[in-house]
């Protein structure tokens, strides 16, 4: 089959769409992902085709508005047999599309959108996406998302059944920690590394390790790997004890990680989107055997407890949070455990999910 999916980024640093292209690939099907030319881009090659759209819009409604219009009519006359709609920016032309030409439509929802921080405080942008979910997303022939929580929610509401496909890392055996200092040399060379990756926005903790790292060992440093919203107002407080590193690409990812003593997931309570998540972070840090500090939340305590593979908070007072991490980094990795939770939570087995949805499609 030929198998389109529609994403609103730049695919750079998607994971989630690159794991699901690449295993669609794999499965023999033909695969092209569609995206857009962010500010800064690069040059991206996969096995799978992609395409990238220039737009004149870089952020606001207005950039929604164009994108949804080009991607409407780039879907309308591209050969495919599926189109395939990431998160519901993107569902309502894959929607409209694939009835028309009367395509099979499989959406996948990577979080609650119209429960995202950026998103739950403004009421009539809120209203408007979830009023595109609730026109669109019970339409779709398949849905997919990411965690049981958000599975149960959408079936809930929509009476829809929804799979879920974690989105979790290849499988990479251990290749043991690394040196920071030989990767960024602006990290010195020696210290006890606490580690956060991802994208440097709202909500994300950030601000609460930071506040409480005068109070962590000495020894510590805490990196931040990642760029957003907050990044320049946060990168202020940078010092010899707290670095940003700025964007990394997910291919270099894992590299840094291996250099870290423990790393941190922590969430606030900023809509059910980021109460049911289960961030790819989690997953990324237990496959290089770095123990997690995390949100007590739903699907996060499900991993973390049954795996054993890091602390629980509910609160977050620098006292009470230096304390915890200089807890977790007097322990030892306990190497064995971590091997066992990274055979079983590794994409290779989610992906089985995958070909169900896939072998479930009626092509016309």
């Amino acid at each position: 089959m030929r198998i389109l999916l529609a994403v609103s980024n730049n695919l750079e640093n998607d994971q989630r769409v690159n794991k699901v292209a690449t295993s669609l690939f794999e499965m023999g099907h033909e695969v092209k992902v569609l995206g857009v030319k962010k500010p800064t881009w690069t040059h991206y090659e996969k096995e799978y085709e992609t395409a990238r759209f220039s737009v004149w819009f870089k952020k606001s409604i207005l950039f929604y508005i164009e994108y949804t219009v080009r991607l409407f009519f780039h879907l309308l006359f591209e050969k495919c047999d599926v189109i395939w709609a990431n998160d519901t920016d993107t569902i309502m032309p894959c929607v409209l599309v694939g009835r028309m030409r009367g395509k099979q439509v499989v959406s996948d929802s990577h979080e609650l959108f119209p429960e995202v921080p950026e998103v739950t405080d403004r009421k009539t942008v809120k209203a408007v996406w979830t009023k595109i979910e609730d026109w669109f997303l019970p339409k779709a022939d398949a849905n997919i998302t990411v965690c049981q929580s958000i599975a149960d929610y959408y079936n809930n509401k929509y009476k829809v059944p929804f799979h879920v496909v974690r989105n979790i890392p290849f499988y990479k055996e251990y290749e043991g920690r690394r040196e920071a200092n030989d990767l960024y040399p602006q990290i010195p060379r020696g210290k006890r590394i606490i580690l956060y990756q991802g994208a440097v926005n709202v909500g994300r903790g950030i601000e609460w390790i930071i506040d409480a790292m005068p109070l962590v060992n000495e020894d510590a440093i805490f990196v931040i790997a990642g760029e957003g919203d907050l990044y320049e107002e946060l990168k202020k407080k940078a010092s010899d004890r707290i670095i940003f590193l700025g964007h990394i690409p997910y291919q270099k990812l894992r590299d840094l990680t291996l250099c870290a003593d423990m790393g941190v997931c922590l969430l606030e309570a900023k809509g059910l989107s980021y109460y049911y998540a289960l961030p790819n972070r989690v997953f990324d840090l237990i496959s290089a055997h770095v123990p997690i500090l995390a949100t007590d939340f739903p699907e996060i305590r499900r991993v973390v407890e049954k795996y054993e593979s890091g602390e629980l908070i509910s609160q977050h007072e620098p006292e009470y949070l230096a304390g915890v991490i200089n807890g977790m980094l007097s322990k030892e990795i306990d190497h064995e455990k971590f091997a066992k939770a990274a055979e079983e939570l590794c994409w290779n087995r989610e992906q089985k999910v995958l070909e169900e949805v896939i072998m479930g499609l009626k092509i016309k």
